[in-house]
């Protein structure tokens, strides 16, 4: 599991490092818009001209450009130091850290503080203060409980110190801060850390994915078990035609179907036009809200499921089939076991094995793959929001939703196996 994660997102970091249209070009391209939209000398023919290399550089250490490949995609999984911040300082004048957000418990805090340098017999060293207690917060974010007060300084032990010149000093900040550490990085377009935006949509994804995949499991073995039992009669061969018609439907093409016969404003005006919850969710009884829930979820898992409709009966029923003409069924069905019991506790049991091998490339799919079923509906899942990251080229998102997608499709994986051992007792994991 761990080589095939170290190489899907080691090989993804490398396209995208390489991809047009990244990051610093976006930016380099935004400011030289603003600059000529307000007239500035230099920008008027943005044709001929372009930044300076201090706006550039400057540009570059922001989006970490800065560091060969190797060590940024290392300072990315965390197991290499990176630079948080880099100030030059004087002696005795404090400055205000850059803003921090960490986890306690279930929310997102904002550190805030001052930090300056001073110097005892000679000797420079770092002072930080307590944590926010100078200035009101902004956003939704609220203060560290528990903060110190600004008064209370102490040595700090974060900062690398280096005399430049005279008084000036220049501080270095660095920690060990990347996926490995529980830290996703912070979102170019919407600045806010990305495992917080993953942490706001998941549930959702999670929400439609989970019935999704459980639905499909749930109808397509037991309607493949009788198609078996009824091979080649006029039921099987309709049953056949209504199921490959619905796989030859995408499913954003059979919401959108969904959406205009069924949907709000139609002539049956019974489901919503998308979207998780209705506006009006918290105010609602228990009941309404069961039924709010249930009317925004039916039209969504009908479109999650009718691809994999076809895929898992017709492998279930030609599992079991090819199971039925073995010969150990005929010598159970020769020594007098019952039918029944043959085909539900043997040949189903060996029939399954096929079926729970594709667990994981099903189960990754349903939870991280829908991003077209959540542009259809208008669900703010995590599909959509990488979707929407892909197209304005914010890459910590988009490295998140990869990390995300390849440990959903190893944990399914692992499903599979484990299903594979306890469905053929011949399998063991030594």
């Amino acid at each position: 599991m761990l080589p095939t994660f170290f190489g899907t997102t080691m090989l993804v970091f490398l396209i995208l490092s390489f991809v047009p249209g990244g990051p610093l070009e976006r930016a380099v391209l935004q400011i030289k818009q603003q600059g000529a939209e307000r007239g500035e000398a230099g920008f008027q023919k943005m044709n001929s001209k372009t930044l300076s290399p201090e706006v550039l550089e400057s540009l570059r250490k922001q989006f970490g450009l800065d560091q060969p490949l190797w060590k940024r995609y290392l300072i990315w999984l965390g197991i290499w130091k990176r630079e948080l911040q880099r100030k030059t300082v004087v002696l005795h004048e404090p400055f205000r850290e850059d803003i921090r957000y960490v986890p306690v418990g279930q929310r997102l805090y904002a550190i805030q503080r001052w930090v300056q340098v001073s110097e005892q017999n000679g000797k420079p060293f770092v002072l930080e203060s307590g944590v926010g207690s100078d200035f009101k917060f902004f956003g939704n974010y609220e203060e560290l409980p528990e903060a110190k007060d600004i008064r209370d300084w102490e040595r700090s032990s974060d900062w690398i110190l280096k005399k430049k010149q005279g008084s000036f000093f220049e501080l270095t900040q660095k920690a060990y801060s990347g996926i490995l550490t529980g830290d996703f990085g912070i979102s170019y377009v919407y600045d806010e850390p990305v495992l917080k935006l993953i942490k706001d949509r998941l549930h959702i994804s999670c929400y439609f994915g989970g019935i999704g995949f459980l639905l499909s499991y749930c109808v397509c073995i037991p309607l493949g078990i009788w198609k078996a039992l009824h091979h080649k009669t006029w039921t099987d061969l309709a049953s056949t035609l209504l199921v490959f018609v619905g796989y030859c439907i995408p499913g954003y093409v059979l919401g959108a179907l969904l959406l205009v016969y069924f949907g709000g404003g139609s002539f049956w005006d019974w489901f919503p036009l998308g979207g998780f919850r209705s506006p009006n969710f918290e105010t609602l009884s228990t009941f309404e809200k069961i039924k709010d829930q249930l009317h925004h979820t039916l039209l969504p898992v009908l479109a999650y499921t009718i691809g994999s409709f076809a895929t898992l009966t017709v492998l279930m029923k030609n599992s079991l089939l090819e199971q039925l003409s073995q010969d150990y069924v005929r010598t159970a069905l020769a020594k007098g076991l019952s039918e029944r019991r043959v085909i539900l506790v043997h040949a189903l049991r060996n029939s399954l094995i096929p079926i729970s091998t594709g667990i994981g490339q099903v189960l990754g799919f349903f939870i991280a793959g829908s991003y077209l079923i959540e542009k259809t509906f208008n669900i703010d899942g995590i599909g959509i929001l990488a979707f929407k990251s892909i197209l304005s080229a914010d890459y910590p998102i988009v490295m998140g939703f990869l990390v995300l997608n390849t440990l959903v499709l190893l944990l399914g994986n692992l499903l599979s196996d484990l299903c594979y051992a306890w469905i053929d007792p011949r399998i063991r994991f030594r």
